[in-house]
């Protein structure tokens, strides 16, 4: 796998999977345009990229305005000439809610960055690439982009819609040689996780057949590989990887 003379970007790249997919991008030759709203965070993510070899820039990104995305993709077109891989991984989790409990606020705070900032973030790379010929969009979706889960109505709704997203738009720029596919962690090590006792992570961990949590480098190893040249003809896919979480 190579990725040699590519330019990628990674939103919420400051930690977890962001950062995972950073520093695969980086070890497989791509130049990364890492973003976040985490500037102190994002910054080090950048400085283990240049520490381990690659070449690496940061740029405040809230994934919620339209705005933003546009300036980060104009940022990775100033540094390096081009964009040519994007990874829509920012996301944020809901308080633990039934659906009818959610008020206007929190539903939207979670659809605008779930949601919202994964179609903001493709429409801008994707003029940005039709431009240079193609490129590959991967989206961070989830096992809820799939099944439902207690307490996590937007977040299951805004999941299950990046699926869609990712769908529509390789049928609309396959022809233009974008490939956009998604993929789908279980859950996974990362801050979001932090705070459960141990009987709640127990029963996470019981939920995946593989009989543990995954770790982020294991979901960045996965966006750089089919982010490749190799993976040509994938398309439009929905690609979980959560210890056989889905198998249940």
């Amino acid at each position: 796998m190579t990725l040699d003379g590519k330019v990628a970007l990674v939103t919420g790249a400051a930690t977890g999977i962001g950062r995972a997919v950073a520093l695969a991008y980086a070890s497989a030759g791509a130049k990364v345009v890492v973003s976040d709203i985490d500037d102190v965070r994002g910054q080090e993510t950048v400085d283990l990229v240049t520490e381990a070899g690659g070449e690496a820039t940061y740029f405040h990104c809230d994934t919620s305005s339209a705005e933003q995305n546009d300036a980060l993709v104009d940022h990775a077109k100033q540094t390096y000439g081009r964009l040519d891989l994007a990874c829509n991984n920012a996301g944020v989790g809901p308080a633990p809610l039934a659906l009818a409990d959610f008020d206007d606020d929190e539903w939207r705070r979670i659809i605008a960055i779930n949601l919202d900032g994964v179609f903001f973030g493709m429409r801008a790379q994707i003029r940005a690439m039709l431009a240079t010929g193609g490129g590959v969009i991967v989206n961070i979706s989830s096992i809820l982009g799939q099944v439902a889960f207690p307490g996590a109505g937007p977040y299951v709704a805004a999941k299950h819609a990046v699926v869609g997203l990712t769908k529509q738009a390789a049928l609309e720029y396959a022809a233009a040689g974008i490939r956009t596919l998604a993929i789908g962690p279980g859950f996974i090590e990362t801050d979001i996780l932090k705070n459960l006792d141990d009987e709640g992570r127990a029963g996470l961990v019981a939920l995946h057949p593989a009989g543990r949590i995954g770790q982020p480098a294991e979901i960045g190893e996965v966006v750089a590989a089919v982010s490749a040249d190799s993976w040509s003809f994938a398309n439009g896919a929905y690609i979980p990887v959560d210890g056989g979480y889905l198998s249940r």
